[in-house]
């Protein structure tokens, strides 16, 4: 088990690496900030001036290394538009986004799950063909044109529920339904494909012979066991809430971290963007090195292979 571990907390700091160069590398295709910095009458010495203070005068590789010194030290830079720290606006906004995931997290997976097990014991009836409807329809439709069409039915025309900013829990509606409709479909069916091969198997048709009731044997025996695969899915889910909220949050502006992104990459703020990436990285990183973590204690075949 131990090698196990250290061999995933070593796949898990090289991602970081690479993470590290793309995110550095590609801010820089995106413009030359010096160009929006500095105002239209601004002379060549001016330009000269502005690059050396910022460090952007020494070539891409210079720049990255004194970049990843920085990061291990923990200084992520500074924002140029909000004049503060970079790391530090990201602390400000991400209790938004993880209020808005762990909402969205929470109801999503509860209702795929239970739609899941409920559609896999009704097999081949109108309940199944109405979950694969819904899972349809949740993989297949847009975030962002799901949002507007909830936003114009819900807000606009009957105005039963607000239409962006952060409050309550009236707030937090609209932007989970959008974002969790995708994690519901696809935890349904993963429960569903997962349930349907354990139904099958031999312990649950010894279970029913020796008359444990049908309840337990679904949610206790059956369950248990093909939990495997949606518990996989779930560290994906929980990287991709905290990660890939930044349409939801821009259609519904909430001012989280996804919010935050985009208007740092539309104001060519790097150091924001890096740190905004790097974050979010880590924390996908992260979840998914506890998920094969409990992935292999569920299924001890996993650390011996």
């Amino acid at each position: 088990m131990q090698r196990y571990l250290l061999l995933r907390i070593g796949q898990a700091l090289l991602a970081m690496w690479g993470v590290t160069i793309l995110v550095f590398a590609l801010t820089r295709l995106s413009g030359d900030i010096l160009q929006i910095m500095l105002p239209i009458e601004a002379t060549a010495e001016d330009f000269a001036r502005a690059s050396k203070v910022w460090g952007l005068d020494k070539n891409i590789v210079e720049q990255y290394v004194i970049y990843a010194n920085k990061v291990l030290h923990g200084d992520w830079g500074r924002s140029w538009r909000f004049s503060t720290d970079a790391l530090q606006i990201v602390f400000e906004r991400f209790p938004a986004t993880l209020q808005l995931a762990a909402f969205t997290m929470g109801i999503s997976t509860a209702v795929g799950v239970l739609f899941g097990v409920v559609v896999a014991t009704k097999k081949d009836t109108p309940i199944d063909l109405g979950g694969k409807l819904i899972a349809l329809l949740g993989q297949s439709l847009p975030s962002f044109w799901t949002g507007i069409v909830l936003m114009w039915i819900f807000s606009v025309s009957l105005g039963w529920l607000p239409a962006q900013g952060r409050g309550g829990l009236s707030h937090m509606i609209l932007p989970a339904i959008t974002l969790g409709w995708f994690n519901v479909a696809a935890m349904m069916r993963l429960t569903r494909s997962s349930m349907l091969e354990v139904l099958d198997s031999e312990y649950v048709k010894l279970a029913r012979i020796k008359g444990i009731p049908e309840w337990k044997v679904i949610w206790k025996h059956c369950l248990r066991n093909a939990a495997i695969a949606p518990l996989t899915y779930f560290g994906v889910l929980a990287g991709y809430f905290l990660t890939g909220s930044v349409v939801t949050e821009t259609v519904f502006n909430w001012p989280g971290v996804g919010l935050l992104a985009v208007e740092a990459i539309l104001a060519r703020d790097y150091m924001v963007v890096q740190a905004v990436v790097l974050f979010m990285s880590a924390i996908f990183i992260v979840t998914n090195l506890v998920i094969d973590v409990l992935y292999a204690y569920l299924d001890p075949r996993i650390r011996y292979n």
